[in-house]
């Protein structure tokens, strides 16, 4: 007996059944209206793929000598894809940019300073005996005449900064706390600088004034400047899953995690202080903070020269920053009932029993009486240390610099994606430590420790820090997510960005001349006097509008930018249009390269 069949089927271990064809909805219907795509969400898509900002400020500018008034859409300069993608792409693509000019770097970024002027060093010897005279006004008792005194000191410094000189003399004079003989009464608490027993001894040498590293010679008489990229991550708070979760939420440390979280930024800082005194010249590097799928953070950074995978790993396991906070193990107070601020006093109380709570002050005085003492955190590395060589100019480079930029547009919940139930809670009970983490002296959590913070106020509420380190987005990296060393490039942001607005001028054969020529004359330059417009002003068209003109200036700009680049490609094939296609330029002139950014304006 066979097993009856369907029709229009053949039984067939190897053959899936046909589905039956989607049949369109009717015209006319609901569904037939759903389907087609909305007029507004076309023009988003658009905007967002020729780099038109998607939420432009909107700044009223005024002409000084001519009064004319104009009304400019300045792009938001957002570095995160959920407030503006365009502006994100933008600002990732400028990072990468200035990682690859700094990192298989043949010279040295930062040249020697010229020498002083005659005039210059005037000033300087003239600044050395207004110090002169004023120590010697305080030591004859003669204090009516330092005021005099540091009135000429303050001129003389103006002075020194006109003639061109960086940076200051010398510190201000601060005797507020002093009574006026020089005294500072509230000088940084000094910690000893030796070792911990626990930590192994690093090898020491005298850091040498170059930023290069070893220069490799082949067999063939090749000389070879090779990189690296590092990758450093923090040590282990419990087993965990595949998907990055705890597999036993009870015994995983989250307080760990919270604290290490929170001052990872000052364990990088001491790890490179350490590199530089093992191999003994200025390591420089560029990279980017991110937290793994266990939600802890670790950093990728790209490092010019070579350094021994051996000495690295030394170094991360001998490097650490210890917080010298007074003890935070256990919470004194809960967040539903916290201590209580006594308007009297002028202090903070127990809830219960109406004392004041130990200050700051009191509580580090506390912990420097006891010889006995630990800090409130130790911060370490983990052992998983990821070093590699990188040559310059191949697939492998760009693709590293791609991988250390990967996530530097999104917030740090948003790096990986909370799937299931399971990933929730993690985050979730995280963060719930990080709301009662304290992240420095001033923050409001250390009510719950029985302590009030420094400089204490009536408006602190324990719990609801306004630190970055407690929103739920970072995850404890409050800041400096993104690292560069002081001597990487040579180049600030404004400076990658100058370099990009000229190379698009050259390419397109624009010049500034007598067409941008003020009409005030070359004698009057012009001047501007900025203002935020609001959206309900009469003179301010609608969003949309704004949008439709921007994105027709950006498709002209983009078709003149490709026929520049067949040009270029048809005369040099090897110039800038070889490194247009590869990315390694601007791909289009936007409205932040010949306007400034909204932010530098409301500055």
């Amino acid at each position: 007996m066979t097993a009856p069949t369907l029709p229009g089927f053949t039984p067939d271990a190897t053959t899936e059944p046909t589905p039956a064809p989607a049949v369109p909805p009717a015209s006319g219907s609901r569904a037939a209206r759903l389907a087609l795509p909305m007029s507004r969400q076309v023009l988003t898509e658009m905007a967002a793929e020729y780099g038109v900002c998607l939420r432009p400020v909107t700044l009223r500018r005024t002409d000084l000598h001519t009064g004319h008034t104009e009304v400019i859409d300045l792009p938001c300069g957002s570095t995160r894809e959920d407030k503006c993608e365009p502006c994100a792409k933008r600002a990732r693509r400028l990072r990468q940019t200035q990682i690859r000019e700094g990192w298989h770097r043949t010279d040295e970024p930062a040249p020697a300073p010229n020498p002083a002027t005659d005039a210059q060093r005037e000033l300087i010897l003239l600044r050395a005996h207004l110090e002169f005279a004023r120590d010697e006004a305080q030591r004859a008792a003669q204090f009516d005449q330092v005021p005099g005194i540091d009135h000429a000191i303050t001129e003389v410094e103006e002075a020194i900064a006109a003639e061109g000189l960086r940076g200051q003399v010398a510190p201000p004079h601060d005797d507020a706390d002093g009574f006026g003989l020089g005294i500072n009464l509230g000088g940084r608490r000094k910690r000893s600088t030796r070792r911990r027993q626990d930590a192994p001894d690093l090898p020491r040498k005298k850091v040498e004034r170059r930023t290069l590293g070893k220069i490799y010679t082949a067999p063939d008489g090749t000389e070879h400047r090779p990189s690296m990229w590092l990758s450093l991550t923090l040590d282990s708070y419990g087993r965990v899953r595949p998907d990055g979760t705890p597999v036993d939420p009870d015994t995983y440390d989250y307080r760990r995690a919270a604290w290490d979280a929170v001052h990872f930024a000052r364990l990088l800082d001491r790890f490179w202080q350490n590199l530089r005194r093992c191999v003994g010249w200025n390591v420089q590097y560029a990279g980017c903070v991110e937290p793994q799928r266990r939600l802890a953070p670790h950093g990728h950074f790209a490092i010019r020269g070579t350094i021994p995978r051996a000495m690295l790993r030394q170094v991360a396991a001998a490097t650490y920053h210890q917080v010298w906070w007074p003890p935070a193990d256990d919470l004194v107070y809960s967040l539903d009932r916290p201590p209580v601020w006594n308007n009297d006093r002028g202090e903070w109380v127990d809830p219960d029993t109406a004392e004041p709570l130990p200050s700051w002050r009191d509580a580090l005085d506390l912990v420097d009486s006891d010889p006995t003492a630990e800090p409130a955190h130790v911060v370490r590395f983990g052992q998983q240390v990821h070093a590699e060589g990188v040559t310059p100019g191949t697939v492998h480079a760009d693709r590293t610099i791609g991988y250390i930029t990967k996530y530097i547009t999104k917030s740090a919940a948003d790096c990986h994606k909370t799937d299931t139930d399971r990933q929730r809670d993690h985050l979730d009970r995280l963060w719930h430590q990080l709301r009662i983490t304290p992240c420095n002296e001033r923050c409001a959590n250390w009510l719950l420790y029985g302590i009030q913070p420094k400089k204490a106020h009536e408006r602190l509420q324990a719990g609801r820090c306004k630190g970055k380190v407690h929103q739920r987005a970072t995850l404890g990296i409050g800041g400096r997510r993104i690292l560069v060393s002081r001597d990487w490039s040579g180049k600030t942001l404004a400076d990658h960005r100058a370099d990009a607005r000229a190379w698009v001028r050259n390419l397109l054969g624009i010049t500034t001349g007598a067409d941008d020529a003020d009409p005030a004359g070359p004698d009057q330059p012009a001047a501007y006097a900025w203002e935020m417009a609001r959206p309900d002003d009469p003179d301010i068209p609608p969003l949309q509008h704004r949008l439709l003109r921007a994105l027709s200036q950006r498709a002209q700009w983009r078709a003149a930018l490709l026929a520049a680049r067949d040009r270029a490609d048809a005369s040099s094939p090897d110039d800038s249009a070889v490194l247009l296609r590869r990315g390694l330029l601007p791909a289009v002139p936007g409205a932040d390269e010949e306007l400034p950014s909204a932010r530098q304006v409301v500055r």
